[in-house]
């Protein structure tokens, strides 16, 4: 029989009691906590334990004393045969270290907090972080050729994001692995706790329900205590893991009816990307919801402009009475750089008149900064990550170039504006990706990988000049750069653009193997080329997967000084938070 939601001080449990070996605390140890900030306190039992034994305190008080209520014990958590003790919302206003220490009677076990206060006042009005997902040091370097170009060795021109101060390197591990997702990484930056793959604002408990584990909370959170404006851009579907990061405390980033909800509860001033089925009603033909909520008109409702393509966008963007907009301009995610400006391929047919990233966030800008108080604005290109799994180099190596040109509009508008605005430029995690040469089409020889170019014999790729967006107008050149994916399935090389579509470079056979995707075994001298990932079972792999690099992080405007050397992804919220004064002993904001 399972039994109830005990109070820790009410009676014993009923379950037998079993010795405790080693007790799992949450927040987890070394946790770093801004002062005010609200979260979820967890402690996980391997086994039953005996209500009247278990204390919990901090700097050796009694919790129910520092935080003026008392936990709850959970006698058998979700029929798993362990008890648990949750304290729910609860806050820490005075900095310091904290030792908490729990213990069943018999055994004990401590973790150490980290409760930062900020200063009295702000250093930055406003906050830009960009994610560039996936970005890797190879893609920012091809990038940089094809949108600069080289002139007697040198450079002729830094990119936006490289013309910057402040320089630092981010880890990107998590709490349970050294390869992290981009949920677990972003919530990293928008709450300052280490999760798990897969988890928004929350740590990774033992609990059943992916809503039910400890909640820490986002930047849009502390951003709305302090009567800042919020918005996110992205090119992907809004609930995907970094815009959702903003608002979503659940373990499974897959939860995209629950984080709509989430955003319409969070009240986030805009919201701009794909992804609409989600928010439509499950009798609307095409929608993805369980439920006949029209998330579309609670959005209205609450006051919020909707825009379904650029033209839209830019009209409620310009009307001076809009302080709220919602912008969703595919059923997907929004076309990339290349195929929205060039190939006009992906979905451009069904949607021609989709906003590219720096068009969405100029117009977020407009309608944030009628907020005299302020705003925080998360701005992805989300494409850069899902062009490198599909190992399309040429449309990640574009929206990279797109990436950049959203920097550089940024840091014309701060200079225009004040210049009190703080503007960080990331990713969220790595691929494994370089740029080792180019490919010469007019090299002697049949044989593609004997017309690959290295060292001298690279020399320089032959691409139109860039045009004034910094894009070349063509990518199918005859020398061209040679970016290639180190961690692969199983596919056909084709050292070629693919210009009819994206590429998909496995497929799954009739066995349950991933195999090379034979639609372009008939390209000339294309070749077949072992995979060295997963191509069995679960974690059959039919596209490239991220790195545990280390990621650039660069900065400029008020509070970038605390950018420098090597630091935890975590490490950036605090960032965040010191430059808005956002902790609870951080006084008035005038």
């Amino acid at each position: 029989m399972r039994l109830a939601r005990l109070p820790i001080a009410a009676c014993l449990l009923a379950a037998a009691a079993l010795p405790v070996a080693a007790q799992t605390l949450y927040p987890l140890n070394r946790a770093e906590i801004l002062a005010g900030s609200r979260f979820d306190l967890k402690v996980e039992f391997p086994g039953p334990a005996e209500a009247a034994q278990v204390r919990l305190t901090l700097n050796g008080q009694d919790h129910a004393r520092v935080f003026g209520k008392a936990a709850t014990l959970l006698a058998d958590e979700d029929g798993k045969g362990a008890s648990s003790l949750i304290l729910r919302d609860v806050s820490l206003d005075k900095a310091g270290r904290y030792t908490v220490e729990v213990s069943d009677g018999t055994h004990t076990r401590q973790a150490v907090w980290n409760v930062y206060g900020t200063p009295a006042r702000p250093v930055a009005k406003n906050v830009i972080l960009f994610v560039g997902d996936g970005f890797s040091l190879g893609h920012r370097t091809a990038a940089r050729l094809l949108t600069r170009g080289v002139e007697d060795g040198k450079i002729k021109g830094r990119l936006a994001m490289d013309d910057m101060p402040a320089m630092a390197l981010l880890t990107t591990q998590g709490t349970d692995s050294i390869i992290t997702d981009s949920a677990n990484a972003a919530s990293a930056y928008t709450t300052g706790h280490k999760s798990c793959v897969n988890a928004l604002g929350v740590y990774c408990s033992r609990a059943t329900g992916s809503l039910d584990h400890p909640k820490v909370e986002t930047l849009t959170e502390a951003a709305k205590r302090q009567g800042l404006a919020v918005g996110a851009v992205t090119n992907s579907e809004v609930e995907d893991a970094t815009p959702a990061a903003m608002v979503a405390h659940t373990r499974r980033r897959s939860d995209y009816n629950d984080i709509v909800k989430m955003f319409h509860d969070s009240r986030i001033d805009v919201l701009m990307g794909g992804g609409s089925p989600n928010f439509l009603p499950r009798s609307t033909p095409g929608s993805r919801r369980t439920d006949d909520v029209d998330y579309i008109d609670a959005f209205k409702r609450s006051g919020y402009a909707f825009a379904t393509t650029r033209t839209e966008m830019n009209a409620a963007a310009d009307d001076t009475r809009t302080t709220r907009l919602l912008g969703l301009y595919n059923t997907g995610n929004v076309d990339g750089a290349l195929d929205l400006k060039f190939l006009k391929k992906g979905t451009v047919a069904r949607f021609p008149d989709q906003p590219d990233v720096v068009e969405s966030m100029k117009a977020a800008i407009k309608v944030l900064s009628r907020n005299k108080k302020g705003f925080v604005l998360l701005v992805e290109s989300a494409r850069i990550d899902k062009y490198s799994h599909s190992m399309d180099a040429e449309r990640a190596l574009y929206d990279t170039i797109m990436l950049d040109n959203a920097v550089r509009a940024a840091k014309d508008w701060s200079r225009a504006n004040g210049n009190d605005t703080l503007i960080l430029v990331t990713a969220d995690h790595s691929h494994g990706v370089s740029l080792v040469g180019t490919v010469n089409d007019e090299a002697p020889g049949e044989e593609m990988r004997n017309k690959i170019g290295v060292y001298e014999d690279a020399g320089f790729p032959n691409y139109p000049a860039p045009n004034a967006e910094g894009y070349p107008e063509r990518v199918d050149v005859s020398r061209r750069l040679r970016f290639v994916f180190g961690n692969t399935p199983d596919y056909y090389e084709t050292y070629r653009p693919y210009l009819d579509g994206e590429n998909v470079p496995a497929l799954k056979n009739a066995d349950g193997v991933m195999v090379a995707n034979e639609k372009y075994k008939d390209i000339p001298g294309a070749v077949l080329r072992p995979g060295n990932l997963p191509n069995r079972g679960a974690r059959a792999a039919n596209q490239g997967v991220h790195t545990a690099e280390d990621v650039i992080l660069t900065a400029t405007g008020p509070g970038s000084d605390k950018v420098r050397g090597q630091m935890e992804n975590s490490d950036l919220y605090r960032v965040i938070a010191e430059a808005l004064a956002l902790g609870r002993s951080s006084g008035s904001r005038k």
